[in-house]
Protein backbone atom coordinates (compact mmCIF):
# COMPACT_ATOMS: atom_id res chain seq x y z
CA UNK A 1 0.00 0.00 0.00
CA UNK A 2 1.37 3.37 -0.93
CA UNK A 3 1.55 6.12 1.61
CA UNK A 4 1.00 9.70 0.51
CA UNK A 5 3.18 12.27 2.22
CA UNK A 6 1.48 15.06 4.12
CA UNK A 7 3.59 17.57 2.20
CA UNK A 8 5.04 17.22 -1.30
CA UNK A 9 8.80 16.92 -1.49
CA UNK A 10 10.49 20.26 -2.21
CA UNK A 11 11.84 20.67 -5.75
CA UNK A 12 15.57 20.04 -6.13
CA UNK A 13 17.64 23.22 -5.74
CA UNK A 14 18.36 24.95 -9.02
CA UNK A 15 21.95 24.85 -10.19
CA UNK A 16 23.69 28.23 -10.28
CA UNK A 17 24.35 29.36 -13.87
CA UNK A 18 27.94 30.30 -12.99
CA UNK A 19 30.13 28.10 -10.78
CA UNK A 20 32.81 30.02 -8.86
CA UNK A 21 36.03 28.48 -7.56
CA UNK A 22 39.05 30.26 -6.09
CA UNK A 23 42.40 28.47 -6.02
CA UNK A 24 45.85 30.01 -5.51
CA UNK A 25 44.57 33.60 -5.90
CA UNK A 26 42.83 32.74 -9.19
CA UNK A 27 39.04 32.86 -9.53
CA UNK A 28 37.66 30.46 -12.13
CA UNK A 29 34.13 31.31 -13.30
CA UNK A 30 32.46 28.45 -15.21
CA UNK A 31 29.34 29.13 -17.26
CA UNK A 32 27.33 26.09 -16.23
CA UNK A 33 24.34 25.32 -18.45
CA UNK A 34 25.96 22.54 -20.50
CA UNK A 35 22.61 21.00 -21.45
CA UNK A 36 21.98 24.09 -23.64
CA UNK A 37 25.65 24.70 -24.53
CA UNK A 38 25.82 27.36 -21.80
CA UNK A 39 23.30 29.56 -23.60
CA UNK A 40 23.22 32.99 -21.98
CA UNK A 41 20.42 33.86 -19.58
CA UNK A 42 19.55 36.83 -17.42
CA UNK A 43 20.54 34.84 -14.35
CA UNK A 44 23.91 34.06 -15.92
CA UNK A 45 24.51 37.74 -16.60
CA UNK A 46 23.59 38.67 -13.04
CA UNK A 47 25.92 36.00 -11.67
CA UNK A 48 28.81 37.22 -13.84
CA UNK A 49 28.17 40.79 -12.73
CA UNK A 50 28.22 39.75 -9.08
CA UNK A 51 31.42 37.72 -9.47
CA UNK A 52 33.28 40.40 -11.42
CA UNK A 53 32.38 43.10 -8.92
CA UNK A 54 33.18 40.89 -5.92
CA UNK A 55 36.59 39.85 -7.19
CA UNK A 56 37.47 43.36 -8.28
CA UNK A 57 37.29 44.27 -4.59
CA UNK A 58 38.89 41.06 -3.25
CA UNK A 59 42.63 41.57 -2.73
CA UNK A 60 43.02 37.82 -2.29
CA UNK A 61 42.24 37.28 -5.99
CA UNK A 62 44.79 38.41 -8.55
CA UNK A 63 43.35 37.11 -11.84
CA UNK A 64 40.08 35.72 -13.18
CA UNK A 65 39.49 32.96 -15.73
CA UNK A 66 36.09 32.56 -17.44
CA UNK A 67 35.27 29.27 -19.17
CA UNK A 68 32.33 27.02 -20.05
CA UNK A 69 31.15 23.65 -18.77
CA UNK A 70 31.01 20.78 -21.23
CA UNK A 71 31.80 21.22 -24.91
CA UNK A 72 30.93 24.89 -25.40
CA UNK A 73 32.00 28.22 -24.00
CA UNK A 74 28.64 29.92 -24.61
CA UNK A 75 26.29 29.31 -27.55
CA UNK A 76 24.77 32.78 -27.28
CA UNK A 77 21.14 33.66 -26.66
CA UNK A 78 18.86 30.93 -25.34
CA UNK A 79 16.47 30.07 -28.19
CA UNK A 80 14.42 27.62 -26.14
CA UNK A 81 11.57 30.16 -26.04
CA UNK A 82 11.47 30.52 -29.81
CA UNK A 83 11.25 33.89 -31.54
CA UNK A 84 10.26 35.55 -28.26
CA UNK A 85 13.97 35.70 -27.39
CA UNK A 86 14.16 38.74 -29.68
CA UNK A 87 10.70 40.09 -28.90
CA UNK A 88 10.21 43.75 -28.08
CA UNK A 89 10.97 44.41 -24.40
CA UNK A 90 8.04 45.29 -22.20
CA UNK A 91 9.95 48.19 -20.66
CA UNK A 92 11.93 49.79 -23.46
CA UNK A 93 13.55 52.28 -21.08
CA UNK A 94 15.12 49.45 -19.07
CA UNK A 95 16.58 47.54 -22.03
CA UNK A 96 20.37 47.50 -22.49
CA UNK A 97 22.19 45.90 -25.41
CA UNK A 98 25.04 45.04 -23.07
CA UNK A 99 23.59 42.61 -20.53
CA UNK A 100 26.48 43.08 -18.08
CA UNK A 101 26.33 45.98 -15.65
CA UNK A 102 29.92 45.37 -14.45
CA UNK A 103 31.77 43.92 -17.48
CA UNK A 104 35.21 42.35 -17.41
CA UNK A 105 36.99 45.46 -18.67
CA UNK A 106 36.00 47.28 -15.45
CA UNK A 107 37.70 44.67 -13.26
CA UNK A 108 41.07 46.01 -12.11
CA UNK A 109 42.65 42.60 -12.57
CA UNK A 110 43.37 40.59 -15.72
CA UNK A 111 40.39 38.57 -16.94
CA UNK A 112 41.20 35.63 -19.23
CA UNK A 113 38.59 33.94 -21.42
CA UNK A 114 39.29 30.21 -21.73
CA UNK A 115 37.13 29.60 -24.81
CA UNK A 116 37.00 25.83 -24.52
CA UNK A 117 34.41 25.34 -27.26
CA UNK A 118 31.84 27.13 -29.39
CA UNK A 119 31.34 30.86 -28.69
CA UNK A 120 28.52 32.26 -30.78
CA UNK A 121 26.74 35.61 -30.70
CA UNK A 122 26.60 36.94 -27.18
CA UNK A 123 28.91 34.10 -26.17
CA UNK A 124 31.68 35.72 -28.20
CA UNK A 125 30.82 39.34 -27.53
CA UNK A 126 31.15 38.84 -23.76
CA UNK A 127 34.51 37.11 -24.32
CA UNK A 128 35.65 40.30 -26.09
CA UNK A 129 35.29 42.07 -22.73
CA UNK A 130 38.23 40.04 -21.42
CA UNK A 131 41.89 41.04 -21.58
CA UNK A 132 43.28 37.75 -22.93
CA UNK A 133 41.55 35.02 -24.92
CA UNK A 134 42.73 31.40 -25.19
CA UNK A 135 40.66 29.43 -27.68
CA UNK A 136 40.13 25.83 -28.73
CA UNK A 137 41.36 25.24 -32.27
CA UNK A 138 38.23 23.26 -33.07
CA UNK A 139 35.82 25.84 -31.62
CA UNK A 140 33.31 27.58 -33.86
CA UNK A 141 33.01 31.30 -33.22
CA UNK A 142 30.88 34.03 -34.72
CA UNK A 143 28.98 37.22 -34.04
CA UNK A 144 25.91 36.06 -35.92
CA UNK A 145 23.24 38.54 -34.82
CA UNK A 146 22.92 40.19 -38.23
CA UNK A 147 21.84 36.75 -39.49
CA UNK A 148 19.10 36.62 -36.84
CA UNK A 149 17.45 39.94 -37.65
CA UNK A 150 18.90 41.89 -34.75
CA UNK A 151 22.45 43.23 -34.50
CA UNK A 152 25.72 42.65 -32.59
CA UNK A 153 25.63 43.57 -28.93
CA UNK A 154 27.59 43.97 -25.69
CA UNK A 155 29.64 46.86 -27.13
CA UNK A 156 31.12 44.61 -29.81
CA UNK A 157 31.31 47.58 -32.21
CA UNK A 158 33.72 49.09 -29.67
CA UNK A 159 35.64 46.05 -28.40
CA UNK A 160 36.19 44.19 -31.66
CA UNK A 161 37.82 47.02 -33.69
CA UNK A 162 40.16 47.64 -30.75
CA UNK A 163 41.22 44.00 -30.86
CA UNK A 164 41.41 43.13 -34.57
CA UNK A 165 41.23 46.49 -36.38
CA UNK A 166 38.43 48.07 -38.39
CA UNK A 167 38.62 45.99 -41.56
CA UNK A 168 38.57 42.58 -39.86
CA UNK A 169 35.91 43.77 -37.40
CA UNK A 170 33.73 44.88 -40.31
CA UNK A 171 34.09 41.44 -41.91
CA UNK A 172 33.20 39.59 -38.71
CA UNK A 173 30.27 41.83 -37.75
CA UNK A 174 28.71 42.53 -41.13
CA UNK A 175 28.89 39.02 -42.59
CA UNK A 176 27.92 37.27 -39.34
CA UNK A 177 29.73 34.19 -40.56
CA UNK A 178 31.30 31.61 -38.29
CA UNK A 179 35.02 30.93 -38.13
CA UNK A 180 37.39 28.59 -36.31
CA UNK A 181 39.62 29.02 -33.30
CA UNK A 182 42.58 28.79 -35.66
CA UNK A 183 41.21 31.79 -37.59
CA UNK A 184 40.66 33.67 -34.32
CA UNK A 185 44.31 33.26 -33.37
CA UNK A 186 45.50 34.17 -36.87
CA UNK A 187 43.42 37.36 -36.84
CA UNK A 188 44.52 38.41 -33.35
CA UNK A 189 41.07 37.92 -31.81
CA UNK A 190 42.56 35.14 -29.66
CA UNK A 191 46.02 35.27 -28.14
CA UNK A 192 46.59 31.53 -28.44
CA UNK A 193 44.83 28.46 -29.89
CA UNK A 194 45.17 25.00 -28.38
CA UNK A 195 43.39 21.66 -28.37
CA UNK A 196 40.17 22.01 -26.40
CA UNK A 197 41.34 20.07 -23.35
CA UNK A 198 44.39 22.32 -23.04
CA UNK A 199 42.57 25.65 -23.11
CA UNK A 200 41.63 25.91 -19.43
CA UNK A 201 45.00 24.63 -18.12
CA UNK A 202 46.81 27.15 -20.32
CA UNK A 203 44.56 30.00 -19.16
CA UNK A 204 45.18 29.05 -15.52
CA UNK A 205 48.92 28.89 -16.21
CA UNK A 206 48.85 32.47 -17.52
CA UNK A 207 46.69 33.58 -14.58
CA UNK A 208 49.10 31.99 -12.11
CA UNK A 209 52.07 33.76 -13.69
CA UNK A 210 50.20 37.06 -13.33
CA UNK A 211 49.25 36.29 -9.73
CA UNK A 212 52.84 35.58 -8.71
CA UNK A 213 55.03 37.89 -10.76
CA UNK A 214 53.03 41.09 -11.38
CA UNK A 215 52.31 43.80 -8.83
CA UNK A 216 48.56 44.22 -8.26
CA UNK A 217 48.38 48.02 -8.33
CA UNK A 218 50.75 48.22 -11.30
CA UNK A 219 48.62 45.79 -13.30
CA UNK A 220 45.41 47.52 -12.24
CA UNK A 221 46.41 50.98 -13.43
CA UNK A 222 47.93 49.59 -16.63
CA UNK A 223 44.68 47.81 -17.46
CA UNK A 224 42.69 50.94 -16.70
CA UNK A 225 44.76 52.88 -19.27
CA UNK A 226 44.30 50.15 -21.89
CA UNK A 227 40.51 50.24 -21.59
CA UNK A 228 39.97 54.00 -21.25
CA UNK A 229 36.98 55.25 -23.19
CA UNK A 230 37.41 57.28 -25.29
CA UNK A 231 40.96 56.22 -26.04
CA UNK A 232 43.29 59.05 -24.99
CA UNK A 233 45.66 60.66 -27.46
CA UNK A 234 49.40 60.22 -27.06
CA UNK A 235 49.99 63.35 -25.01
CA UNK A 236 47.22 62.40 -22.56
CA UNK A 237 48.66 58.92 -22.14
CA UNK A 238 52.08 60.46 -21.55
CA UNK A 239 50.65 62.64 -18.78
CA UNK A 240 48.76 59.74 -17.20
CA UNK A 241 51.79 57.44 -17.30
CA UNK A 242 53.86 60.17 -15.66
CA UNK A 243 51.29 60.71 -12.89
CA UNK A 244 51.01 56.97 -12.26
CA UNK A 245 54.78 56.51 -12.17
CA UNK A 246 54.91 59.19 -9.49
CA UNK A 247 52.28 57.21 -7.55
CA UNK A 248 54.23 53.93 -7.84
CA UNK A 249 57.90 54.95 -7.75
CA UNK A 250 59.38 54.77 -4.27
CA UNK A 251 56.41 52.77 -3.02
CA UNK A 252 56.98 49.34 -1.40
CA UNK A 253 56.22 47.24 -4.48
CA UNK A 254 58.65 49.19 -6.68
CA UNK A 255 61.38 48.30 -4.18
CA UNK A 256 60.26 44.70 -3.79
CA UNK A 257 60.14 44.12 -7.55
CA UNK A 258 63.80 45.07 -7.92
CA UNK A 259 64.94 43.09 -4.87
CA UNK A 260 63.07 39.96 -6.02
CA UNK A 261 64.61 40.22 -9.48
CA UNK A 262 68.15 40.63 -8.10
CA UNK A 263 67.64 37.82 -5.55
CA UNK A 264 66.14 35.53 -8.23
CA UNK A 265 63.06 34.77 -6.12
CA UNK A 266 59.33 35.26 -6.30
CA UNK A 267 58.26 38.76 -5.25
CA UNK A 268 56.31 39.38 -2.05
CA UNK A 269 53.96 42.18 -3.00
CA UNK A 270 52.47 44.20 -0.15
CA UNK A 271 50.46 46.94 -1.90
CA UNK A 272 46.74 46.32 -2.53
CA UNK A 273 44.00 47.79 -4.64
CA UNK A 274 42.03 48.47 -1.48
CA UNK A 275 44.71 50.54 0.22
CA UNK A 276 46.92 51.83 -2.59
CA UNK A 277 44.69 52.55 -5.60
CA UNK A 278 45.20 56.16 -6.75
CA UNK A 279 42.14 58.02 -5.51
CA UNK A 280 42.05 60.34 -8.54
CA UNK A 281 41.65 57.32 -10.85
Amino acid sequence: MSVQADHPAPPPPSRPPVVVEVVDRIAVLTLDRPEVLNAFSGAMGAALDEAYERFDADDGVRAIVVTGAGRAFCAGADFSGGAAVFGAPGDRSAFRANPLRFPAWQVRKPVIAAINGHAIGLGLTIALHCDIRIVAREAKLGIVQNRRGVMPDARSHWTLPRIVGHARAAEILLTGRQFSGVDAERWGLANEAHDGDQVLPRAIEIARDIAVFTAPVSVGVSKRLLWMDPQPDGSTIDRLETDLHLHLMGAPDSQEGVHAFLDKREPRWSMTLTDDWPSWM
